[in-house]
């Protein structure tokens, strides 16, 4: 893994070893900043089940100006705090220890992206959505990749389903405010 573009451009990422962790592909990480492009400068960005962290640190690369990134497991969380520091950009990162409902709940952050990339067809999306609301920002999209037969709903608190994407396996599910 690599970061694709932007100040960190080129730069290796370390990966969790194993099964338990499945990384975003770079076609689909690639298609998914392409599709937040101009909304990336200057946006907290909220990088939920984040494995190695790749998608935080892309924003970070690209102008984001702080990247939020939670996870539980002990192994990921080593290679995000290894990528941060490596790349010098833990002055522009939070790193959370734990369950992502426990961090959605007890943070007082608030997002203008979301990448929620729970583990393929455990059902979490839904959940998820609903505890959102005021943790994002009124402009604010949540991104939400699954596997490309999952079902995403097309409403979940104040957000409406308003583009799907499909990459190779994945299936990348937009969400905004329907309330605006």
């Amino acid at each position: 893994m690599r970061v694709i573009t932007g100040e960190k451009k080129g730069r290796r990422l370390a990966a969790p070893m194993g099964l338990s962790t499945r990384p975003t592909s770079e076609m689909t990480k690639e298609a998914v900043f392409s599709a937040i492009q101009f909304e990336i400068e200057g946006a907290n960005f909220c990088d939920l089940f984040a494995g190695s962290g790749q998608m935080g640190i892309e924003a970070l690369s690209r102008g984001a100006r702080r990247a939020y990134f939670a996870e539980n497991s002990s192994e990921a969380l080593s290679c995000i705090r290894a990528n941060v520091k490596s790349l010098e950009l833990e002055d522009k990162s939070e790193i959370y220890s734990g369950d992502v409902f426990t961090f959605i709940k007890t943070t007082s952050a608030v997002f203008d992206i979301v990448f929620l990339d729970p583990p393929y067809n455990s059902q979490l999306i839904e959940e998820l959505l609903k505890l959102m609301g005021n943790r994002v920002s009124p402009k604010g999209v949540i991104l939400c990749e699954t596997e490309k037969r999952e079902e995403t709903p097309l409403k979940a608190g104040s957000f409406e389903k308003v583009k799907e994407y499909k990459y190779g396996k994945a299936k990348i599910s937009a969400y905004r405010r329907g309330d605006i």
